[in-house]
């Protein structure tokens, strides 16, 4: 168990995130696996082959890409090892995988851009963290959006790369990132992706569902601790509406915010042009979700943030003594 690891990673990130001047110097480890899923994808996957053979070489080059990253960690982990005080070192390196800062930092935007700038401001400001058409959405569909983001990116950005570096090391949070990273590029139901990403999309699902379902239960327990939200609600609505969602992960920590909120979330949106129809998470879709809901759910996110870091403190002692 690297529990102890995953503590540390997450206190620094919190601490101090991942700064924008070490990404002008050297890059973020998301930038270079993009890079690297690039190049598999250019190499490999040609529109000239068949959908079973594409599909083939979509699982070796999800095969190649979670091992690269997870060696060199691994290499990595080995190698402070064996100095004092190695383990704050890979603390450090391993604090990219996570982005509480940055998570919470975006979504404010969209509230504050709204707040001083309206609607326009507040489309330019949310489709720095969503995919779907920022032009079609009004208002209350702008500061759903940023809810969405922010209840999905919770399980993804934060949960399940702290749970896999908990469960092995830094090698199992950078294979986590690369898979992550591998089905937002290549793991959409595109015509030159639909395929060949197959294996990155079913396998993101995989590694995802201890995570959404952890990060669920971290904002129903946070709904008890945040005025003005509830729980109840939110326990109500993971039960019912979870399942329903398009995705097996995404459901879970929407319906929790969505429930503890009084929101609708999800529902048909438009990707592209093209409009994806799913279930509504929570039966609050009498009231237009606005800014001050943003900030409602922010409240929920870093008191969900910190029941999972003092989780993760409190077995890191465990452990220890």
């Amino acid at each position: 168990m690297f529990v102890p690891l995953a503590f540390l990673s997450l206190l620094v990130e919190l601490g101090l995130g991942y700064p924008d001047r070490l990404v002008r110097a050297i890059g973020h480890p998301v930038i270079w696996i993009g890079k690297l899923i690039s190049f598999l994808d250019d190499r490999l996957n040609r529109a000239t082959d068949s959908d079973a053979t594409r599909r083939i070489w979509g699982v070796v080059a999800l095969v190649v890409l979670v091992s690269v990253p997870a060696a060199i960690a691994f290499a990595v982990e080995r190698l402070f090892g064996l100095v004092p005080f190695g383990i704050f070192l890979t603390a450090i390196a391993a604090s990219s995988l996570v982005a509480q800062r940055s998570l919470g930092s975006h979504v404010k935007a969209v509230a504050d851009a709204l707040d001083s700038g309206g609607i326009v401001a507040g489309r330019k400001a949310v489709s720095q963290i969503v995919g779907r058409d920022p032009e079609r959405l009004d208002e209350a569909g702008v500061c759903r959006a940023a809810i969405e983001s922010l209840a999905e990116n919770f399980s993804d950005g934060i949960t399940a790369p702290a749970f896999w570096l908990a469960i092995f090391g830094f090698a199992g949070g950078a294979a986590y990132k690369a898979a992550n990273t591998a089905d937002s590029m290549i793991g959409h139901r595109t015509k030159r992706h639909e395929a060949f990403g197959w294996a990155a999309a079913r396998f993101d699902d995989l590694i995802n569902l201890p995570a959404s379902r952890l990060t669920a239960l971290s904002i129903v327990l946070a709904a008890f601790l945040v005025p003005g939200t509830d729980p109840k609600g939110a326990w109500k609505a993971v039960l019912r509406d979870a399942r329903k969602h398009r995705s097996p992960n995404a459901g879970w920590p929407e319906a929790a915010m969505a429930g503890a909120l009084g929101l609708a979330l999800a529902g048909p949106r438009a990707y592209g042009g093209v409009m994806v129809d799913d279930a509504l998470m929570g039966d609050g879709g009498r009231r237009e979700a606005n800014a001050r809901d943003i900030r409602a759910a922010l409240r929920l996110y870093w008191t969900a943030d910190a029941l999972l870091v003092g989780g993760m403190g409190l077995i890191a002692l465990a452990l220890i003594a």
